[in-house]
């Protein structure tokens, strides 16, 4: 006889920056008393399978109220899955993985073996799944793992008045390079002012009025009109004006973020050990900080996706050195083609003492450690929202998709970032930008304020915050969807 608790289908999207916060979603909800059902991709979950250590819980360990469920991605097996294959990504989820969500979830729906599905909470990228929710007659609600701010820029009303205002398609390929991308976008209902062409997600910067990448977030800000509410990882201080913006358009929105601080918040037992890493985690740069003073090191990371030219690599490279000030680089496997084009024994020895390349490591570990004092990041969400949470300011290096609207507001909203120009990467120019941090007033002053940011986010995650009472509404929300959907 199965369990009687309300159901929970989470279905995240593939990418890292997708999985991580729905798993602290889906750990949260089932610390509630909820049965929850994650549909992971199968290649997902080789993965995690050949990335967890001994200390890890593997997902697919069988327990009575925590299951996971795939389905195909519809890529083939030798896909890489990597940056440049998320158009083709895009495209063959509507097809194969679809179909086979479908009959996964009436497979779900008439099996005695799991309480009743009561409700969907699926990635707003994975908007395939909200199509079946509602053909099966199931509440949908929708996780968008982007900022407030990034979403706003992809809601597809700001999509319409680009078109209308004659802003996409681009005309031609020198509008990337002649200053076009410096337009002013103060027709934005809620973006910060002083917003331009180049913060808008960088999926408007296209000649193709076909393009697969722009047309498909362009679906799924669409999509989010229609869902029964939507959650988003952020906190009212911090995008307050934002989400009053975006609520005009869909009223019943759940900030419950930071989602790191709110899992702070249950009691460790009560939360499933389950990590969600893609890599294989290293922890012997923990061991390294210990070594080190505290506020002394720059914590460089690009997140799972960007990727560096040989060139770049190089830049950043000797301008971390050039700095002479501590540095902890996280060196993904696929981040650069080749890494003995900037690893020399010269530039080893430069560093010596005081660098250290480490593979994969655990970054919210990281970002607590006493020692790391800056983050030079690409500006993702987890990423940009965990350092505030932490109270670390940051050098912005946005590289894709709304990374450049989350380095808008760090710089100059939130003032807890200096921004070095995306593409154009010059030794000279990380090196000043790390001494600015480290050296100079207006570093302390960022510092000051990204510790400011840090109390507001920890006040709205504990009892009584503005996150805290969001996710109690959102549980209260989700048990009487369960108490319809019986009656009904």
């Amino acid at each position: 006889m199965a369990p009687k608790k309300p159901h929970i289908v989470c279905i995240p999207g593939p990418p890292q920056g997708h999985l991580n916060p729905m798993t602290k979603v889906a750990k949260l909800l089932h610390s509630k008393g909820f049965y929850i059902t994650v549909v992971l991709t199968e290649f997902d979950v080789a993965r995690l399978a050949t990335s967890s250590s001994s200390n890890d819980t593997p997902w697919l360990q069988g327990l009575d109220d925590f299951a996971v469920e795939t389905i195909p991605d519809g890529l083939p097996p030798d896909n890489k899955r990597g940056l440049l294959d998320l158009p083709q990504l895009c495209i063959s989820l509507g097809l194969e993985p679809k179909k086979a969500l479908r009959d996964l979830l009436m497979r779900l729906l008439v099996s005695h073996d799991v309480p009743p599905i009561t409700s969907i909470i699926c990635d707003g990228a994975m908007f395939f799944a909200h199509e079946v929710g509602k053909e099966l007659g199931i509440p949908v609600l929708l996780f968008y793992t982007t900022s407030a701010c990034g979403m706003l820029g992809y809601m597809q009303m700001q999509y319409d008045e680009l078109i209308k205002r004659g802003h996409f398609p681009l005309k031609d390929e020198s509008c990337l390079t002649n200053g076009y991308l410096d337009t002013p976008i103060d027709w934005v209902p809620g973006m910060t002012k002083g917003a331009k062409m180049k913060h808008l997600p960088t999926f408007i910067r296209t000649t193709n009025p076909d393009d697969t990448m722009f047309n498909y977030m362009a679906e799924a800000a669409r999509n989010a009109l229609l869902a029964d509410g939507m959650i988003l990882n952020t906190f009212a201080a911090l995008e307050g004006e934002v989400l009053e913006a975006i609520n005009t358009k869909i009223p019943n929105i759940y900030t419950i973020g930071p989602l790191s601080l709110l899992c702070h918040q249950v009691n460790e037992r009560e939360l499933l050990p389950i990590t969600s890493n893609l890599w294989k985690e290293h922890t012997n740069c923990l061991d390294w900080l210990d070594k080190r003073s505290p506020r002394s090191v720059i914590y460089v990371n690009y997140g799972s996706l960007a990727i560096l030219t040989k060139e770049q690599s190089q830049e950043f490279a000797w301008g971390l050195a050039n700095s002479k000030h501590p540095f902890l680089w996280v060196l993904r496997s696929d981040l650069v083609e080749t890494r003995s084009s900037f690893i020399t024994d010269e530039y080893m020895e430069e560093i010596k003492g005081r660098g250290l390349l480490s593979d994969w490591c655990p970054q919210e570990k990281v970002l607590q450690h006493p020692s790391v004092a800056v983050f030079l990041t690409h500006c993702g969400w987890n990423s940009t929202l965990e350092s505030i949470s932490e109270g670390l300011p940051m050098i912005c290096w946005p590289f894709f998709a709304e990374q450049q609207t989350n380095c808008l507001y760090a710089c100059q909203e939130w003032r807890v970032g200096v921004e070095m120009e995306e593409g154009d990467v010059r030794r000279e120019r990380v090196e000043a930008l790390v001494k600015q941090m480290m050296e100079s007033d207006e570093g302390k002053e960022m510092q000051r304020k990204a510790m400011e940011w840090k109390v507001k986010a920890e006040v709205a995650t504990r009892c009584e915050g503005s996150s805290y009472k969001n996710f109690d509404k959102l549980v209260k929300d989700l048990m009487e969807k369960e108490s319809h959907f019986h009656s009904t």
